[in-house]
């Protein structure tokens, strides 16, 4: 209920200063689209499930509903803030460009005109993650993946989703994003602790690098990080802090770390909310008398038609799939975003 109250007051004092002043507002998000693959089996990844003669016995029509389903919930993300929507959507868990060219070309999301920024990776499953951005307030400069190599003692399989780094520019400055999709805890917490860390490294690793050429660039670390803020790859290798007067020299603003301590998540097992869905910053968006957009406000989406109401995983977002049987759901993670605004100056 807490949570609830404090969007609406956001919402009501971002429209209140709207008044005495205009503002532009660029919505920021990220959402792990749950297994998002096409129907066509590929021999070289592990994708047998998905397919008319998997496990699952994945056809057209459960593709096309799930690509309607998607674009529902992309088409709703931060329209109450701002009629576009978001302007930069991080994804994870997409097979390939083919489903992230049938998804930005839904009816409900075409007229956006989303391109996307996306590379194939090593991962077993053969899933990706990509970065969907509106053209009209976005142009990407340079885009790469980094290879995640992970450490051969964390007890994981060797080969997981690359970072995508986008350099672009956002109405006029330049700004870094970088989408992950670190190791999952499959096979137990403490034996892939090693594996996350070694993601959250390369990650930080990165990071440094942009700073050396560009010292006080805006960067966004967006992703599935399949661990909490208070997580130790979170807090002490990525270097995050949730108190942002309190950042030391080179961590990031990490805006999660209250709203998780206070017991709201982003996905959920075993009736234990986690957020690891999260989108942190450099201490350059902070300051909100500069030119360019500062950081406003955060929020887990959810809308009511997201969540199960029903059976074992009732309360929970409503997922794809329950085992192998097709539940028409959406994802079994809630899209996260953040609120970017800077003042709209107007000629005299």
């Amino acid at each position: 209920m807490k949570w609830i109250i404090l969007c609406l007051l956001l919402t009501n004092m971002l429209y209140a200063q709207s008044r005495n002043r205009k503002f532009k507002i660029c919505i920021a998000a990220f959402y792990n689209l749950e297994n998002f693959y096409d129907t066509i089996d590929n021999p070289l990844v592990n994708d047998d499930d998905f397919t008319m003669n998997g496990m699952k016995r994945y056809s057209g029509n459960i593709y096309r509903d799930k690509v309607d389903r998607l674009s529902k919930v992309i088409s709703e993300i931060g329209t109450d803030k701002s009629i576009d929507g978001a302007t930069i959507l991080g994804v994870a868990e997409i097979e390939n460009d083919t489903v992230l060219t049938d998804l930005v070309h839904h009816p409900l999301l075409k007229k956006r005109n989303y391109q996307f920024v996306h590379f194939d990776s090593k991962d077993l499953r053969g899933i990706d993650v990509a970065l969907i951005y509106n053209p009209i307030y976005f142009r990407v400069e340079k885009s790469y993946p980094i290879h995640v190599k992970l450490s051969f003692s964390s007890n994981a399989k060797l080969e997981t989703r690359d970072i995508l780094v986008v350099k672009g520019n956002l109405d006029g400055e330049l700004i870094y994003v970088l989408v992950n999709h670190w190791p999952s805890k499959r096979g137990g917490e403490d034996l892939t602790n090693a594996s996350r860390s070694s993601a959250a490294a390369i990650c930080k690793s990165e990071i440094n690098r942009i700073r050396q050429l560009e010292p006080g660039a805006k960067i966004i670390v967006m992703g599935d990080l399949n661990d909490n803020p208070d997580s130790y790859s979170v807090t002490k290798v990525l270097e995050s802090n949730g108190d942002r007067n309190k950042l030391k020299p080179g961590e990031l603003y990490n805006p999660w770390a209250k709203i998780y301590q206070q017991g709201y998540g982003s996905l959920a097992n075993q009736d234990r909310w986690s957020l690891f869905d999260q989108i942190l910053l450099s201490a350059s968006w902070l300051p909100t008398e500069q030119t360019g957009f500062y950081f406003y406000g955060q929020e887990i989406f959810k809308r009511l038609y997201m969540i199960e109401n029903r059976g074992r995983y009732k309360g929970y977002p409503m997922r794809t799939w329950d085992g192998n049987i097709y539940r028409g759901g959406y994802s079994d993670h809630f899209p996260t975003y953040i609120i970017l605004i800077k003042n709209a100056y107007q000629p005299d």
